[in-house]
């Protein structure tokens, strides 16, 4: 069922780079980044709230919060450098070299999380970065 998700979170990414695109003509990135923030955020809280999940929420840990929070600045940053590379790139240029972030999770896992890699998904990752290498210099 994961992998249901994956493809799901896959089509939407897509959607967005072309979206995106269409929607910064013209645009500072940080406003468009903003806005879509908002929608983002909106959404979010909608579907946790209409789920129940926000029941829970006074069992979230200082952890919990620290690394949220870590991850939303990292998302936040993450989203501001891909609208900029969206309006100064093609597409086609910047949606794959946005997902070099699959091959550098990975290598993040293992450093930092201890998870283990099988050749098959080595071998995926450094395809991956070298598919990268060679559209940035297509």
């Amino acid at each position: 069922m994961w992998w249901i998700y994956a493809l799901l979170s896959a089509f939407f990414a897509a959607l967005t780079a072309i979206f995106a695109k269409l929607g910064i003509k013209g645009v500072d990135t940080d406003l468009a980044t903003a806005i879509r923030t908002v929608v983002i955020l909106l959404i979010a809280w909608a579907i946790a709230i209409f789920r129940g999940s926000t029941d829970t929420i006074g069992a979230l840990t200082k952890n919990n919060w620290l690394f949220l929070v870590l991850s939303g600045c990292a998302t936040g940053l993450s989203w501001i450098c891909y609208f900029k590379a969206l309006q100064l790139g093609k597409v086609s240029q910047v949606a794959p070299i946005d997902k070099l972030s699959v091959a550098l999770a990975i290598i993040l896992a293992v450093l930092f999380l201890k998870e283990s890699v099988n050749i098959k998904q080595a071998i995926g990752a450094l395809m991956i970065i070298g598919g990268s290498v060679v559209l940035i210099f297509a």
